[in-house]
């Protein structure tokens, strides 16, 4: 117990001899000691106390040799630290402030990375995930031999996946609100918007039941042309996938249809 007691207190003697020495050096009015000390805590991954000392001297160095490292290694701090949009601002104010530089081209792919890495799952607001595909796609262009080439092609890969994850939720979410007129433009816009999809097997049924529920809750003059629609959106299905494991459930749809368009046209004669 006592020896317990003896570690803990020497523990506690050590951080708070730590963080004496840090307040020292903050409160220092000599740039030169907080730039290496925030050197010196960014080496041992001490990122925090690092963007401290690096953030107080910035105004200071900025036009400085040491203003460049200053000013990317902050970068990565905040980075570090997870603070991502305020790493990808200071990228890309890198990259603006010093294009010349050997770290300028790290910088740029940084920025968008740190977008990306900003991104939330599929579930939520994408805005970010556009963002950061498009700044990588600018950074191929601008740097199209670039190490960061692989990397920066799996990012737009990976939002380009999560942007279609969330297309294909939306439509499905209109439909399970039976909003079915929302759903069927919904699924015809994922169509468009990622023609190559995996979902696009599921999309195909789903749209034919949000047509199908659509006709029945529609007004008699328009569920001729509804349930016709729906006619034709079980054919797309079975055209484009023969093998569907939703054919099953898509025929009900079909059969239903079929009656009712028979059915809706002998009542017009």
């Amino acid at each position: 117990m006592l020896k317990k007691n003896l570690l803990a207190l020497a523990l506690l003697t050590l951080i708070a001899a730590g963080c004496s020495k840090f307040r020292r050096i903050e409160k220092s009015e000599d740039w030169r000691v907080k730039y290496e000390a925030g050197l010196n805590y960014y080496a041992k991954k001490d990122y925090y106390r690092a963007s401290i000392l690096f953030e107080q001297i910035l105004p200071i160095v900025r036009g400085l040799p040491e203003g460049e490292k200053v000013e990317f290694n902050l970068a990565y701090c905040q980075y570090h630290e997870k603070l991502y949009l305020l790493a990808s601002d200071q990228f890309k104010t890198f990259y603006e402030t010093y294009g010349r530089s050997s770290l300028a081209e790290e910088a740029n792919f940084m920025y968008a990375y740190s977008l990306f890495a900003s991104s939330p799952d599929s579930n939520k607001d994408q805005q970010s995930s556009i963002e950061a595909m498009n700044a990588m796609q600018n950074f191929l262009n601008r740097y199209p031999g670039s190490q960061f080439m692989n990397k920066a092609i799996d990012v737009i890969t990976v939002s380009q996946q999560k942007l279609e994850k969330k297309g294909f939720d939306n439509a499905r979410q209109y439909l399970k609100l039976k909003m079915y007129e929302a759903a069927v433009i919904s699924l015809d816009n994922f169509k468009k918007n990622f023609p190559d999809s995996k979902f696009l097997e599921e999309s195909a049924y789903l749209k034919v039941q949000a047509e199908f529920e659509l006709a029945n809750v529609s007004i008699i003059t328009k569920q001729l042309e509804r349930y016709t629609l729906t006619l034709d959106y079980y054919k797309e299905l079975v055209d484009n996938f023969p093998n569907s494991a939703f054919l099953k459930d898509a025929e009900r749809y079909y059969t239903e249809s079929l009656q009712r368009v028979n059915k809706l046209k002998s009542n017009k004669i």
